[in-house]
């Protein structure tokens, strides 16, 4: 069985989580972001980029 590799991405944190909707909230901290400015490694699938299209106002993917 050969193993596919699949594309890692970076996501920061750059907005804050201070009025943002408790959805929105959850979302950040089921990426692992805790911190502004905090840095976390996901593989690239639909459910991660659909979460990052969710709060796209409070994230970015870092390029490496």
């Amino acid at each position: 069985m050969a193993k596919t590799e699949t594309k890692k991405i970076k996501i920061r944190l750059t907005g804050s989580l201070i009025g943002a909707l408790p959805a929105q909230r959850k979302i950040v901290a089921s990426l692992g972001l805790k911190k502004i400015n905090q840095v976390v490694e996901h593989n690239q699938s639909a459910v991660i980029m659909g979460m990052i299209n969710k709060v796209s106002h409070l994230v970015k993917i870092v390029e490496e």
